[in-house]
């Protein structure tokens, strides 16, 4: 199958002339059939052509289609193609638009004489045989029976099971109607158009929240209609809703914008006023920012839904998302959407759209001249189109001003690609509203890049960076100030971080052990047993001090890589980001256990060295190790706070603003059942440093290490109350992370 060439007439002219354009072709269309059926012999096509350049090619290419099917299949008057395009200037010069050579090669099998492949421009070659394993599929734009057909039906009539009531839409080839079912009765939503495209075998196959429901369809064979009778919306689209965002000042939009278009829809159709529920709450109370957040992350949901299905939209506009009575939205309109599971569907098949929503490799694959195809799109297309959207609902204007800049079509498409061809025009961030959160804009920038590679490779990717947006403290820590210290922050800093970390642990151990044990070494050893004690203790500080740091920045060095990494704009897949983030998680862990290593080896040594040099009784040697023991304790306590807190609130953030993030939801609710295990550690420091020292040591001696043990709870209780506020910190933290990144967070409010 093949792309309608009448598809890109959208590029030369306004969207709400586009239906006007269409019928236009349509009646020539039909006038030029209606001269075949009256004579029986062929029609000069020339004569039916109109003036304006603009149109004239696209309704030539239409009556040629229309041209070969009455002289190859209801007449006998063969003509190639190669001779239609010796005869007309427009077809003369660039490749020939593939749905000519479809529809010749399928008037030359359906006639029943045999393919002369040589016959087909070369632009098509190897293309025929795809074309022969597929059934034939029109890609007329208006059929004159279908036509006249569809323009019969009227409000009030019954079609099939259906019970006509009132037409909620309407365009050049389908009109939508709310009927009642007769024989479930109910009311759905009725859509007859003329029987061409896969919209209801696409759909059919689609089971998501946020995707309109199609329950069956029905051909009318001798009408060449069909009917597809869907779910009923009543809450309008999200083109009402963008005419109330442009009618209302920027201080007074709000989420209460999106519930007075819908409650207008439901009362002109008749409708009772919903009534309130959770959804609508929480909407009401929404800033306009995080409502189009709101509603761009269920739309991306639902893209990544119909992507991971094999089914592309390929036609994201507001006029294309319904609305139930609570404001959620839902795909529809799936009529030149492409699915990998359709029998006799191609990417090529009914290609168009609205291309003021396109994407550049969409556009170039409209531009007759280029040699970009639709088989060359996915879903980051739709990405490009939803963000397109989500922008003209933010701001009330389109990032791209062309659609009314109207040459003929090939020129506006060549204008239209060269803006999109190009980073969006820093004087368009002057649009954005004062309230809109630097996390959205950061969003849509990507959504809207020109190489599709630096665009978000998911739906899902993009939705978990639009939920962001609807928590406060999520995006400021994900988007910090531009002024603020965070936003410096860069790689290096981690392992800055990790090293004086690992210092501050060592030296507070330390600190405590020189205190409890300088007065107890003077009463225990000689100066001679003194100084080869020292000695040990030195080498040992000079040896496993240096390699702790260097295993500890070897241990966090993942996380460092990626980051610089992505500030050089390398690319890393998924699972790459996913592992960076999980291991940033883990950083504050990696420097409390490799000192507390330390300090387990440092006892080790010291009571090795006590044991050989010294005749020592067990008790006070016990002691001594036990020290080294509790500063090892220190050692964990409060550098895991200090580390953690850093990495959540700086480090983390910036890994988690590339890829999709659903994965880092159990490894934020680990951190924070470990952060409770180590704030215990951390309250237990006074208490297990007391029992330490009393336990091994007589009156006497306990009376030299008074002094340390006072000063260990005093200090004790400060760090404590340090590490409970950055506990309670970094809970709010992991807790925001947690709703942002968690794969249900589409459905809190829902």
């Amino acid at each position: 199958m093949v792309r309608m060439e009448g598809e890109r007439l959208d590029a030369a002219i306004e969207s709400d002339a586009v239906g006007a354009a269409r019928s236009l072709l349509a009646a020539v269309a039909a006038r030029f059939a209606a001269a075949w059926e009256a004579h029986g012999t062929p029609p000069e096509l020339g004569e039916y052509l109109p003036d304006a350049p603009e149109f004239r090619r696209l309704c030539l290419i239409e009556l040629i289609k229309v041209d070969l099917e009455y002289r190859w299949i209801r007449y006998d008057f063969p003509k190639r193609l190669a001779d239609y395009r010796a005869e007309y200037d427009e077809l003369r010069y660039g490749p020939l638009p593939p749905d000519l050579a479809y529809e010749e090669f399928h008037a030359l099998r359906r006639s029943g004489r045999p393919v002369d492949h040589s016959g087909f421009p070369t632009e098509s070659a190897g293309t025929e045989i795809a074309w022969g394993e597929r059934d034939y599929r029109s890609t007329w734009i208006s059929r004159p029976v279908a036509r006249q057909s569809l323009d019969g039906i009227e409000v009030g009539d019954r079609v099939d099971d259906f019970d006509l009531l009132v037409e909620l839409g309407a365009g050049a080839f389908a009109r939508v109607f709310l009927a009642r079912q007769r024989s479930m009765q109910r009311l759905v939503a009725v859509k007859v158009s003329q029987n061409h495209g896969t919209e209801s075998e696409t759909l059919a196959q689609l089971d998501h929240e946020n995707i309109v429901r199609v329950f069956d369809q029905r051909l009318m064979v001798e009408r060449e209609l069909k009917l597809m009778y869907m779910q009923y919306l009543p809450g309008g689209t999200l083109s009402k809703v963008l005419s109330l965002v442009r009618e209302r000042p920027v201080a007074e939009r709000d989420g209460r914008v999106l519930l007075d278009a819908v409650d207008t829809a439901m009362r002109d159709k008749g409708g009772l006023a919903p009534s309130e529920s959770l959804t609508r709450a929480a909407v009401a109370a929404m800033s306009w920012p995080e409502t189009v957040a709101w509603l761009g992350s269920r739309l991306a949901r639902a893209l990544d839904y119909a992507a991971d299905n094999g089914v592309l939209h390929r036609d994201i506009k507001p006029a294309n998302v319904l609305l139930t009575a609570d404001g959620v939205p839902k795909l529809a309109d799936f009529n030149i959407s492409f699915s990998l599971h359709v029998a006799g569907a191609s990417p090529l098949a009914y290609f168009g759209g609205s291309l003021a929503y396109m994407s550049p490799e969409q556009l170039a694959a409209c531009h007759p001249q280029l040699p970009d195809s639709a088989e060359d799109l996915d879903g980051r297309s739709d990405i490009f189109a939803l963000g397109v959207v989500l922008w003209e609902l933010l701001t009330g204007e389109r990032p791209f001003d062309d659609e009314t800049r109207a040459g003929d079509s090939e020129s506006s498409l060549e204008r239209m690609l060269r803006l999109r061809r190009h980073e969006l025009d820093r004087s368009r961030l002057d649009e954005l509203p004062p309230d809109c959160p630097p996390t959205l804009r950061r969003v849509l920038l990507k959504c809207l890049a020109p190489r599709r590679e630096d665009r978000w490779r998911t739906g899902a990717a993009l939705a978990q960076q639009l939920d962001l947006c609807l928590d406060q403290r999520a995006r400021d820590l994900v988007d910090p100030p531009r002024n603020s210290l965070r936003a410096k922050v860069g790689p290096w800093s981690l392992l800055l971080l990790v090293t004086a970390a690992s210092f501050v642990g060592d030296f507070l151990g330390m600190l405590y052990a020189n205190l409890h044990n300088g007065p107890l070494w003077n009463l225990w050893f000689s100066a001679a047993e003194q100084s080869r004690l020292q000695a040990v203790g030195a080498g040992l500080a000079l040896c496993t001090t240096p390699a702790a740091i260097i295993v500890t920045n070897y241990l966090c060095r993942r996380a460092f890589i990626v980051w610089r990494g992505l500030r050089r704009g390398r690319a890393y897949d998924p699972d790459e980001l996913a592992a960076a983030r999980r291991d940033t998680l883990i950083n504050g862990d990696r420097v409390a256990g490799i000192a507390f290593l330390w300090w387990v080896i440092s006892a080790i040594v010291a009571a090795v060295s006590l044991i050989v040099f010294t005749d020592l009784p067990a008790g006070p040697l016990v002691n001594l190790t036990a020290t080294l023991l509790v500063s090892g304790v220190i050692a964990v306590a409060y550098p895991f706070f200090l580390v953690t807190f850093f990495v959540v609130r700086c480090f983390y953030p910036r890994l988690l603003t590339h890829g999709e993030t659903a994965s880092d939801q159990d490894a934020l609710r680990a951190l924070g059942r470990r952060c409770t295990r180590y704030l215990a550690v951390a309250g237990a420091i006074p208490l297990i440093g007391v029992v330490t020292s009393l336990l091994f040591l007589t009156p006497h001696e306990v009376s030299l290490v008074i002094g340390p043990i006072k000063w260990l709870c005093l200090a004790g209780v400060l760090g404590f109350l340090g590490d409970y506020w950055l506990f309670r910190q970094l809970e709010a933290d992991l807790r925001a992370f947690e709703r942002a990144v968690s794969s249900g967070a589409s459905a809190r409010t829902e």
